[in-house]
């Protein structure tokens, strides 16, 4: 599983990237927006980095959304075009998909959903794990869901566990066979931590000074 990050912000990108973790980004103008940068700039300077970045449209009817996104796709080759589950969405998505575009379809909570993404040719569609929970569905029963109905109808589209909120998220929507999962920057780092880890480092740290120490004295 491929993990993206959920943010706009370029320093989390950056680390995230010099850590060798990340294949990608999903973010939209709302998260360009509370960074306090400009979307195409933003978009941009994130593309530079790192591939798959998903761009999302904020049109509300297809003509519109297709303008868009013809105009999001040609900012860089890394842009992944993000469309809502709308009828004007998918339609607009399955034009932009037939034109050579990557489309990520997001805003899915089904899998009748998921397979509507799937029939307009859309590259990723991203099943919301985390806005499930909170209405109590079990949110990463339906990314599972999901991933075995692509996989009964030998379905190419990439299945992405969005609205992750903490590392079992992340767990979960592994062993649920999700392709990628985006998850926020603060649980990116979480996933580094346990505390065997860190007690380890200490003791092997702490055993490497000692062999240090005679030669130490004797220099």
């Amino acid at each position: 599983m491929k993990l993206f990050l959920d943010t706009a912000v370029y320093e989390e990108i950056k680390a995230g990237v010099d850590w060798g973790v990340i294949d990608g980004v999903t973010t939209n103008p709302t998260l360009i927006a509370k960074a306090g940068h400009d979307h195409e700039e933003q978009v941009k300077k994130i593309c530079q980095i790192i591939g798959n970045v998903s761009a999302e449209v904020v049109s509300e009817t297809k003509d519109d959304m297709i303008v868009e996104g013809k105009r999001l796709a040609s900012w860089h080759p890394n842009v992944i075009v993000k469309v809502p589950m709308t009828p004007d969405g998918l339609a607009a998505g399955k034009a932009l998909a037939a034109s050579g575009i990557r489309i990520n379809v997001t805003l899915c909570f089904s899998v009748n959903q998921a397979l509507l993404a799937a029939a307009i040719g859309a590259y990723i569609v991203s099943p919301f794990a985390g806005r499930l929970d909170d209405i109590n569905e079990d949110g990463m029963r339906v990314v599972a869901d999901i991933v075995s109905a692509y996989r009964q109808q030998s379905i190419k589209t990439k299945v992405l566990a969005a609205s992750i909120r903490t590392p079992m998220h992340v767990t979960q929507a592994a062993l649920a066979g999700a392709d990628i999962s985006t998850l926020p920057f603060a649980v990116l780092k979480a996933l580094f931590n346990h505390p065997l880890t860190e007690a380890g480092q200490k003791r092997f740290l702490e055993d490497y000074r000692k062999t240090q120490e005679p030669q130490k004295v004797k220099a």
